[in-house]
């Protein structure tokens, strides 16, 4: 199976994707004819950089002729649309031009998710890049709806709806059809640190709408003091990458480097893929993962803290967390937490059961489990993008389902009732599959 790594050593941005799909060999041209299928007042500009030694492609979107730039480097008083885009800045060097052909027509002061849908809607690129598209950007209003308590359509994507970012989006979807791999892995999201400058103040990295969207997803910070993961790079990782996990066992044929803004001190800013062939088929066998399962008998906590601990729990990286009830000494009913968890995150999650519940230990075992081959695969529906989860096994399809979240976000939006929107994007899914 073909494959693409992402190194995320450095975070990720969507200049960086583009300019690492680019640099691993994805013709330019190819992205310049995305954006001209936009309509926008966009085009790109390509050139070659150096970042901490390193030798990388940078990308960057020129809007009604002007550079984006550095967020601290902007004036606060320019529309709010303006103002989020991406801390990775820099000069480039020796710009080569991969012009958009076609007509232009100057972006608003601000876009809605409606009219986002549109101008994708018309655009004349494929429709599975369409519908990638526009689940990445229905993750984008979800996520600065809830952030600002609005409704989603009254989202105006002051942080990550300029055209830049709607070229960033769409322009990962086409590159990700144009990488031809089945399957995109990414490593655990360098988030970096210190404070970012967003439209409504001054907030500590991950600024509040990424950190929303990086539910899920393993991050850390290597202490670097500058934002490295911005909402568009979050929601590129996010929807592009089957799952996160360390390098996996591949035999690499071309590798990119995608270059940030700055040239951070005695730090390559920059974003790696590998692109290759999986040595081992990850469809054909059910894979073993070996787990550290964690587990704490409470019969004195009140049960209204219990579905706090579980969220706190996920939120943090275990695989899974449930109860089960059970019968303790002195004849007490209680509650068995368990909670599966990778390895390296045992230490962190046990910290949080001692500090949210009343036990007073934990129990800890090593055990091995076989999971499926799983991928999304994202289907147009009438209430938008969904993702559907498939599992296989020897190859073959052995079960698919509604992603619970977007679907959840969809029936919230639309008001209508959750298992109507779940039966529809599974009929979507099996018509496109009959037509495969």
């Amino acid at each position: 199976m073909r494959i693409a790594y992402l190194d995320c050593f450095s975070g990720i941005s969507g200049d960086m994707f583009l300019g690492a799909v680019v640099d691993s060999g994805v013709a330019p041209e190819l992205l310049a004819e995305t954006v001209a299928a936009l309509c926008v007042d966009a085009k790109l500009e390509v050139s070659r950089v150096n970042r901490s030694g390193i030798s990388a492609t940078k990308i960057e979107v020129i809007v009604s002729g002007e550079k984006d730039r550095p967020r601290e480097a902007r004036d606060l008083s320019a529309p709010e649309h303006l103002r989020h885009k991406h801390s990775h800045s820099s000069e480039g060097t020796k710009p080569h031009h991969a012009e958009p052909r076609g007509h232009a027509h100057s972006h608003a002061a601000s876009r809605g998710l409606r009219q986002i849908r549109e101008i994708i809607g018309r655009a004349r690129i494929s429709e599975s890049v369409k519908q990638s598209a526009l689940a990445m950007f229905d993750k984008l209003a979800w996520a600065e709806a809830k952030i600002h308590n609005l409704p989603v359509d009254e989202v105006h994507f002051h942080e990550v709806g300029a055209v830049d970012a709607l070229v960033d989006i769409v322009g990962a979807a086409m590159s990700r059809e144009a990488l031809g791999v089945e399957q995109i892995v990414c490593s655990p999201l360098n988030v970096g640190g210190g404070t970012v400058v967003c439209a409504h103040g001054r907030f500590p990295v991950p600024a509040p709408a990424t950190l929303e969207l990086l539910k899920g997803a393993p991050v850390y910070s290597s202490g670097v003091d500058a934002e490295l993961v911005t909402p568009t790079g979050a929601v590129i990782a996010h929807t592009l990458a089957a799952r996160f996990d360390s390098f996996p066992e591949m035999l690499v044929e071309k590798t990119g480097y995608g270059a940030g803004t700055r040239d951070l001190p005695g730090h390559a800013n920059v974003l790696r893929i590998s692109v290759g062939e999986a040595m081992v088929d990850e469809g054909s066998q059910a894979a073993e993962q070996e787990i550290t399962i964690l587990e704490s008998n409470l019969d004195d906590l009140n049960p209204q803290l219990f579905g706090y601990v579980m969220d706190r729990l996920l939120e943090a990286g275990a695989l899974d967390v449930y109860a089960t009830p059970v019968h303790m000494k002195k004849n007490r009913p209680g509650t068995m937490l368990t909670v599966l968890s990778n390895g390296e995150r045992a230490n962190q999650l046990a910290e949080i059961i001692f500090a949210e519940t009343t036990t007073l230990g934990v129990r800890r075992r090593q055990e091995r489990r076989q999971v499926l081959a799983r991928t999304w695969k994202s289907v147009m529906t009438s209430f938008g993008a969904l993702r559907v989860k498939v599992a296989s096994l020897n190859g073959t399809v052995t079960g698919y389902a509604a992603e619970y979240e977007d679907c959840r976000r969809a029936a919230v939006e639309h008001r209508v009732p959750l298992k109507v929107v779940m039966q529809e994007a599974l009929d979507q899914y099996l018509r496109s599959s009959r037509e495969e």
